[in-house]
C-alpha cells in the first residue's frame, strides 16, 4: 500500500524522525487493508467491523468520529484505533500505545470510554498519564458462541417494535445507571433515546414482557457484523432474577443473532458472577478479555 504522508495530521509520529510507527487518519482508500485487520479476529474487532459493514469505508464521519492507523515501513497497516465518543483500539501492541495516545491528545475530543482487548486498552490509558478515569474494568471476559444455545429458547422473547418504546425506554435506563452508575438521560433524554431508537429499527432490540406490558428481560445487538454479533445491555427485572429467566431469554437472543451472523459474543464484568454462570449455562465459552475505561 502506498504511504499517503501529505494527510498525516499535524499530531502524527510520521512527521517526526522518532522510531514510533508512522500513524494517520484513515481514508477511503485504506479500506480494504482495515478489513484485512479487523478479520485478525472477528470477535474482539466487531466494532469497527460492525462500522465498515454499515458504510463500506475507513474515512472519516460526519459525526465526527474517525480511524487512525499505523503503517509499518511498506506502508502496510498494522493496527488502528476508532476515536470518537469511544476510544477502540484494534490489534495494537501494548508497545504502540504512546503513539495512540499522542494521536487520541493531539485530535482534543472528549470521550467517554475507552475499551477492547485489555492489553491495548490498559496501555493506552497509561499512555494517556493522567486522563481521569471514573472507573477502571481490567478483567473482563470476552465470551462467543458459534453454534446452538445449549439451554430451551424463551419463546415470549422477541423482536421490539416501536411500539414498545415507552416500556422499553425506562428499562434501557435501569440497565445503564446499574451497569456505569449514572443515568444516561440525566444531561439530556434525547441522545440515549435516539439510540434505543436505532436499535428498534434495526431490528436488534429484544424483550420479554411480562403479563402487565413491563420489560422482565431485555438485551439489544450493539454490534453486528457479517461474522459476529455483540450483545449488550442484558438486563432482567430485579424481581425476576434468580428464577433463571436469563437462561431461555439469552438462548433467544442467540437464535436471533445467529441468523444474522455466525458467532455470537459479549463481554461482563468479572465480578459480576451471577451473569458469568448463565452465560457459561447457555454455552457461551471465553475467547479473550477485555477491558473498559470510563471517564
Amino acid at each position: 500500500m502506498a504511504k499517503m504522508l501529505s494527510k498525516a495530521a499535524p499530531w502524527s509520529p510520521s512527521r517526526s524522525r522518532s522510531a514510533a510507527p508512522q500513524v494517520r487518519r484513515l481514508v477511503h482508500e485504506d479500506t480494504p487493508a482495515l478489513a484485512e485487520l479487523v478479520s485478525v479476529d472477528p470477535v474482539a474487532n466487531v466494532f469497527v467491523a460492525a462500522h465498515l459493514d454499515a458504510t463500506g469505508s475507513a474515512a472519516a464521519m460526519g459525526s465526527g468520529a474517525e480511524i487512525v492507523g499505523a503503517f509499518d515501513g511498506d506502508g502496510r497497516l498494522t493496527s488502528a484505533c476508532w476515536l470518537g465518543a469511544n476510544i477502540v483500539p484494534v490489534e495494537v501492541s501494548p508497545a504502540h500505545a504512546p503513539t495512540y495516545a499522542q494521536a487520541i491528545r493531539g485530535s482534543h475530543r472528549r470521550f467517554a470510554s475507552i475499551f477492547g482487548p485489555a492489553e491495548a486498552t490498559l496501555a493506552i490509558f497509561s499512555a494517556l498519564d493522567g486522563a481521569p478515569a471514573r472507573d477502571v474494568r481490567p478483567d473482563q471476559p470476552l465470551l462467543a458462541l458459534d453454534g446452538p444455545p445449549a439451554v430451551p429458547v424463551d419463546p415470549l422473547v422477541r423482536v421490539t417494535t416501536e411500539a414498545d418504546f415507552d416500556v422499553l425506554a425506562p428499562a434501557c435506563v435501569s440497565m445503564f445507571e446499574e451497569e456505569v452508575g449514572y443515568s444516561p438521560v440525566a444531561g439530556g433524554s434525547e441522545n440515549y433515546y435516539r439510540r434505543v431508537r436505532q436499535l428498534i429499527a434495526a431490528g436488534h432490540s429484544f424483550a420479554r414482557f411480562g403479563e402487565r406490558g413491563e420489560v422482565v428481560f431485555k438485551a439489544e445487538l450493539g454490534s453486528v457484523s457479517s461474522a459476529a454479533t455483540q450483545v449488550q445491555g442484558v438486563w432482567v427485572d430485579p424481581r425476576h432474577r434468580g428464577t433463571g429467566l436469563s437462561h431461555g431469554g439469552m438462548a433467544a437472543i442467540v437464535e436471533h443473532a445467529r441468523a444474522i451472523a455466525p458467532i455470537v459474543s459479549l463481554y461482563v464484568n468479572d465480578y459480576n458472577h451471577r451473569a458469568r454462570a448463565a452465560y457459561r449455562k447457555v454455552g457461551f465459552e471465553q475467547v479473550g478479555t477485555f477491558a473498559t475505561v470510563l471517564f
